[in-house]
């Protein structure tokens, strides 16, 4: 029944990018149902000051007084007792000037979130993170129908890319998920269950459409498969506006989610193949956007800061959040960041969904589908960290 369930309906494990960084940073699915609050899985890229070397010429004139009489001393203030002697053979250069070239090195960042490999070289970024998320459940008029939903997951992301040109480079991913899921009842036993597996993979492209000494832009696209979840396609449009050592950027992204079969909701499996679940108002496709700003300021020539705010839409919620991420870069090829992420709003908080039980043993029904009652949901939260190491070569 676990495998009949899974392969018949039970919803995305939705998972953010990123950026490289985004929507939840994480993504659930457990042998029997899948979590359904996030975004689904998508690569957070980071990256670049453009102009990799700058090279300034300056001029610069010293006076000399060549050719002077070695028995007389000039003063600072000359006057007119001080006479220099010239003789017809000596040849007199009372100036001269020399041109300097100073290259002044500037740094490809890594963690710029306009990054992709300069033409001909490859690019590894490799995201280890923890992830949360969590809402409370209470249902007003069966009593002991409380409780509060729980997944925890550890997930390691590969991105591996490589710049056809310098504006255009190919994407490759995959992400390995470690999810523990709980429903946590007011009154009984707790129901738990788990999922480790390579979940996705993913192709894509981005292409740098512009890059001028003030304005950066970039669109992007990506096919993802999550393993008897759904196939995901996104784009991803970003611009920003270069000041001083910042650049300071909007981003709008979409994925059009296919699910595989029918969407139910946050599920576990529960003793004796017994189903458990909250039905989520979601059909077998559904469309996610999320939009936002965010600022990426060099610190110093390792250091680097990158913060965003984020609005976003999940089919049956809405959701802000914050995201701050910063990064050391000791050199052109190798980068390494800590990031932090949470929900500071989201619009479940107070929405009334439909609770379940899915029992194969039940006589005289076909589907074995128990509606229990409604559920009114509260202290919606999600919250991620991690670090991301990256390479160019």
């Amino acid at each position: 029944m676990k495998k009949q369930l899974s392969l018949l309906a039970v919803a995305a494990a939705l998972v953010s990018v990123a950026p490289a960084y985004s929507a939840t940073n994480m993504g659930a699915r457990a042998g029997s149902s899948a979590e359904l609050s996030g975004a689904p899985a998508t690569r957070t890229r980071q990256s670049v000051d453009y102009a990799k070397y700058q090279t300034r010429s300056n001029t610069s004139t010293y006076q000399r007084q060549d050719g002077k009489n070695i028995y007389y001393t000039q003063p600072a203030n000359r006057s007119a007792m001080y006479k220099q002697y010239n003789s017809s053979s000596e040849s007199v250069r009372s100036s001269r000037s020399e041109t300097l070239r100073t290259e002044l090195r500037r740094k490809y960042y890594l963690a710029h979130p306009f990054y992709q490999p300069l033409q001909g070289k490859f690019g590894s970024i490799t995201d280890l993170s923890y992830a949360s998320s969590s809402y409370d459940f209470i249902n007003e008029s069966i009593a002991g129908v409380d409780g509060t939903w729980n997944v925890g997951q550890f997930a390691i992301k590969e991105d591996f890319s490589y710049g056809i040109t310098d504006k255009l480079a190919l994407v490759g991913m995959l992400r390995y998920e470690s999810t523990d899921y709980e429903i946590d009842w007011k009154n009984d036993p707790s129901d738990k269950d788990d999922d480790n597996g390579l979940n996705l993979f993913g192709i894509g492209a981005q292409w740098r459409m512009i890059d001028t000494a003030d304005w950066i832009g970039e669109l992007s696209g990506y096919f993802q498969h999550q393993k008897d979840v759904s196939n995901n396609y996104m784009l991803e449009l970003k611009a920003g506006y270069k000041v001083s050592r910042s650049t300071i950027y909007g981003l709008l992204r979409g994925w059009y989610i296919d699910v595989d079969g029918e969407a139910y909701g946050d599920g576990i499996n529960a003793a004796n193949d017994v189903v458990v679940f909250i039905a989520q108002e979601l059909d077998d496709k559904a469309i996610y956007v999320e939009g936002g700003l965010g600022v990426f300021s060099v610190l110093d020539e390792d250091w680097t800061l990158n913060v965003e705010g984020l609005f976003s839409h999940y089919d049956w919620h809405n959701q802000f959040s914050v995201k701050g991420e910063i990064g050391w870069q000791p050199n052109d090829w190798f980068a390494v960041s800590l990031y932090a992420k949470a929900s500071l709003y989201d619009s479940a908080n107070d929405k009334d969904l439909k609770l379940y039980w899915y029992d194969p043993s039940v006589p005289g029904l076909d589907t074995g589908l128990t509606y229990i009652g409604d559920v009114n949901l509260d202290s919606y939260q999600d919250w991620s960290i991690g670090t991301r190491v990256i390479f160019q070569f």
